[in-house]
């Protein structure tokens, strides 16, 4: 029965946007994009059956300005333009709102969430309830004791309490809260530097924003300082983030705003006949099945409310299905007590073909983390659990952790008993800190999601609900949060039974969904199931290897640099302070900037949001090429930068056990499929000062080893030359040229031997900033030179390289048609904004698009390196190992015995994983340390 008292209220630009992105790229007929109709249509029902109010209204915001842009004309100016599948979908979004019954609303010049807001407290003035469903933070302004919030991707709900327990702050604070931490999204500055956490502490101490703005003078520190440069952008700033609750809707909802006004937004019944139309013409299969299923059996009388929402039986093979929310149903998940159950498991794993596997820890470090729990599941909504280390009061009896892991041992390092996780790499590294080797991965979860959807969040929790609709518990859930947070150890077994079940069976549903996608392509090369199986699944199996040797590092060659760069660091403090006529805070960029802009002079060049000029590292730069204090000033960031980064913190990360330095490779983040390393990132070392080559000297080789460093020769040049065929570039590489040389000598049209340092300089400069789609404006600020001269370098280039300027037309108008590039081997870059996307965003994007299959067959070069060198040393036996990749170099730690080996089979080895056009090249150097080797 409907609720006549409640009003909910939907938030459908929000809507539209998490149902775009929140589900696969759906074609209807005619190849008409259907995800976001697909979804909407999912989350409204959903909705509808979870909140059977009478009045009820979806907003979206009209197309145009409002009155915020009047006020602020870079209200929203960052926003990238909606992508066009999006803007596609909009009418027919409109359309099915209606034919479902929901009253819609989209007032010119008022944004959505002012419209809500206005019916909100019209509602409430009335005693009425009011639920607005939106993942909106600034709506949490709106809450009080008649209106709540609810979030139905996350099944968060947020009352005052609610708000409160959030943010920190109660919602009449929420405003003030948001002019303080501004809104990036919405382009509306706050306080430089200011987060949650201080916007908080201030609002707690002094009251509110008026009081935190009086009290401005007494707030010391950076953010003190900060807080007082944006006194006179704060009361914009609110006026910005306030919605507004007094709209004139007269025009738009009748009766407005008579006690009566309400009755005009009532659930209308959905119109049978005009949706079964709707269904059809955009290709909804099942649910146009079902509901002409639900119109024979009841005619002649019109179909109901209810009847038109049931869930039919055809309702899980149903795209929609996949994207929405939908509550999972509750798991058998069976706790394993006994050593009976343990050992009847253990027979099922034995019979089963794949297995998921997943471990619970006390400690996100791989290298330390001790099993607390072990979950196994065969079949979706089937787990179980072994609770080996739980600890607390009252804690029911566990297994032993050896014994039980010693039964385990025969099946987790059999090859041929198939396994599958969620990140194989962190699970490799937890048994393997108990002595145990896990074999027979077959799968994992999170490299087939970044294979498929390399632009999207990877994390099971997003997986489920993307793929799935479901909503498992979360570590929140059941750990809490922040300084509440309690370890794994000393949570309820039962609870941590359904917490672990869950994450192993959605493993298995999860794959259920992907593999397909994956294996309908061919095995070979280029595919995506190439680059799952023969790139990125053995490429896991190697870096747990190299994360697990780790790399050793002289502390007390760290600790002679640290002083050093601290005795440069106060020299150059010095000679600031002589420049500038005054000591000052080298840190401060209020000091640096009245230091620069208003004592010294110097003119400014760009200024902040709120107004005060800039002095960021851009700014420094160009201003360093003629005063000598901002040179200075980058010296000093840059030591200081290598000092607390390199220097000081390196010798804190060895690791107590080993001796050694593990870094964490996280294989799933760039989405040209690049590494990326982690604490501590050893791939950001600076090279291009002295200093920070010296870093490298601290990373050494034990008594009687060497250190290795075996990197590709240009490697992003020749793939270009393959993939253009340009002839010249072609056939400087084929007869070995210096290839900046050779494009010198065609670009200043001299004769090889006559090209000047300084030309191939320029050479250098082109053929690297044409990968990178560098246009006139960029390499004349890189080569110092004015933008004729910078593009009469680039006409003569494309005039010599006339298959480089082939490949980059084309493959700019392929991206925007297919809206992704993809790698010699089949790895896809989407490319979201090149069809959507503003005017400088576009641009960027058809940059990458020029740039991302180099450097993504850059990466997908040196992974099938690693596999290839790593496979070669387990077959001879030897003693070399990989111990870091860095780019596209790999560093290894070998016995002076197996150098020679080493000098010529690694760039053998390395030249040999892939044919292309040109030849591939790769040069070794050997010393004690790093810096050595090379």
């Amino acid at each position: 029965m409907s609720d006549t008292n409640t009003l909910l209220l939907v938030d459908g630009s929000s809507y539209l946007y998490r149902a775009y992105h929140a589900l696969p790229d759906l074609r209807g007929p005619d190849q008409f994009p259907t995800g976001a109709l697909h979804g909407m249509v999912a989350m409204l029902t959903k909705l509808r059956a979870q909140f059977p109010s009478a009045h009820a209204v979806c907003v979206f915001d009209a197309p145009g300005k409002t009155f915020r842009d009047d006020w602020y004309p870079e209200y929203k100016a960052n926003r990238a333009a909606m992508p066009e599948p999006l803007v596609q979908q909009i009418g027919p979004i409109h359309e099915v709102v209606r034919l479902l019954g929901w009253p819609v609303l989209s007032i010119a010049g008022i944004e959505a969430d002012d419209v809500i807001g206005t019916l909100a407290r019209a509602m409430a003035a009335r005693g009425g309830q009011v639920v607005v469903s939106t993942g909106d933070k600034d709506m949490a302004q709106l809450v009080d004791a008649h209106v709540t919030l609810i979030n139905t991707m996350s099944n968060e709900t947020l009352d005052p309490a609610g708000v409160q327990a959030k943010f920190g702050v109660p919602p009449e604070r929420i405003v003030d809260y948001l002019s303080l931490i501004g809104d990036t999204v919405d382009n509306v500055p706050g306080v430089d530097k200011v987060g949650p956490k201080t916007a908080v502490k201030w609002l707690s101490e002094h009251g509110s924003l008026d009081g935190v703005i009086a009290a401005a003078g007494a707030i010391k520190g950076v953010a003190g300082d900060n807080l007082r440069k944006a006194l006179d952008w704060l009361p914009m700033g609110r006026k910005l983030v306030t919605i507004r609750t007094d709209c004139d809707l007269a025009e738009h909802v009748a009766g407005w705003p008579a006690e009566g006004a309400f009755e005009g937004l009532k659930f209308a019944e959905p119109d049978p006949v005009q949706l079964l139309d709707f269904y059809q013409r955009y290709g909804f299969k099942t649910m146009a099945r079902d509901l002409e299923a639900r119109m024979a059996a009841t005619k002649p009388a019109p179909a109901t409310t209810d009847d038109l929402f049931a869930e039919g039986p055809g309702a899980a093979d149903e795209p929609a299905a996949t994207a929405c929310e939908a509550a999972a149903p509750t798991g058998n998940y069976q706790t394993i007590a006994t050593w009976e159950q343990l050992d009847g498991w253990i027979a099922r794993l034995r019979a089963a073909p794949l297995s998921a596997l997943d471990t619970e820890t006390d400690s996100l470090d791989p290298m330390r983390a001790r099993i607390v729990g072990i979950s196994f599941a065969l079949q979706a909504r089937e787990a179980a659990y072994i609770p080996l280390a739980h600890n607390y009061a009252d804690v029911p009896d566990q297994l032993p952790l050896d014994e039980v892991l010693a039964r385990l041992r025969p099946w987790l390092e059999d090859e041929a008993a198939g396994k599958m996780g969620q990140n194989i790499k962190y699970d490799s590294h937890v048994f393997a800190n108990h002595g145990i080797t896990v074999r027979g991965w077959r799968h994992d979860t999170l490299l087939q999601s970044y294979v498929i959807e390399a632009h999207k969040p990877h994390s099971l929790e997003s997986l489920a609900d993307r793929h799935l609709g479901r909503k498992g518990l979360s570590y929140e859930d059941i750990c809490g949060k922040g300084a509440k947070q309690i370890p794994f150890a000393q949570v309820d077994v039962q609870t941590a039974s359904t917490y672990s079940g869950e994450d192993s069976e959605m493993v298995l549903d999860v794959h259920r969904v992907l593999w397909p996608e994956l294996a309908a392509e061919p095995a070979a090369a280029p595919s995506r199931r190439y680059v799952y199986e023969q790139i990125e699944m053995p490429t896991s199996t190697v870096l747990q290897r190299i994360e697990r040797h780790g790399v050793l590092v002289d502390a007390a060659v760290l600790q002679k640099q640290s002083q050093a760069l601290a005795e440069r660091m106060i020299a150059l403090e010095q000679e600031a302070y002589s420049l500038a006529g005054q000591p000052f805070n080298m840190g401060s960029p209020k000091q640096i900037g009245e230091i620069l802009f208003t004592k010294l002079g110097i003119p400014v060049q760009k200024k902040t949001a709120t107004g005060a000029p800039s002095t960021d590292e851009e700014v420094l730069e160009k201003l360093a090429a003629d005063y000598p204090l901002p040179a200075r000033l980058l010296e000093h960031r840059g030591l200081s930068k290598l000092k607390s980064t390199y220097t000081d913190k390196l010798p804190l990360m060895v690791n107590p056990i080993t001796g050694r330095v593990h870094t964490n490779y996280a294989q799933a983040v760039a989405v040209t499929g690049r590494l990326s390393s982690n604490e501590p990132n050893l791939q950001n070392i600076p090279i291009r000062t002295a200093e920070g080559r010296r870093v490298r000297e601290a990373f050494i080789a034990p008594p009687g080893h060497q250190i290795a460093s075996a990197d590709y020769s240009q490697i992003e040049l020749r793939i270009m030359a393959h993939i253009s065929e340009d002839p010249g570039l072609l056939a400087a590489f084929a007869e070995g040229r210096d290839v900046h040389r050779a494009t010198a000598a065609e670009v200043f049209g001299v004769a090889l031997d006559a090209v000047s340092s300084e030309q191939r300089r320029y050479a250098k400069v082109i053929n690297f900033g044409l990968i990178y789609g560098m246009g006139a404006f960029g390499l004349a600020s890189n080569l110092g030179i004015d933008q004729k001269a910078a593009k009469n370098y680039i006409d003569r280039y494309f005039d010599r390289f006339a298959g480089v300027k082939r490949y980059m037309d084309e493959t700019r108008a392929q991206a925007a048609a297919q809206g992704h590039v993809e790698t010699l081997f089949g790895r896809r870059i989407v490319l979201p904004e090149i069809q959507g996307g503003s005017g400088p965003r576009r641009a960027a994007a058809e940059r990458q698009a020029i740039n991302a299959p180099m450097q993504g067959t850059a990466a997908d070069l040196i992974k099938l390196a690693m596999i290839a060198v790593q496979a070669e040393l387990d077959r001879l036996g030897k003693s070399t190992r990989i111990v870091m990749q860095v780019h596209d170099e790999l560093v290894f730690e070998l016995p002076e015995e197996e150098a020679d080996w080493v000098r010529t089979e690694v760039p053998r080895l390395m030249a040999g994983v892939a044919s292309l056009k040109v030849p591939l090249l790769a040069e070794v150097g050997l010393g004690a340390n790093w810096d050595q080797a090379h």
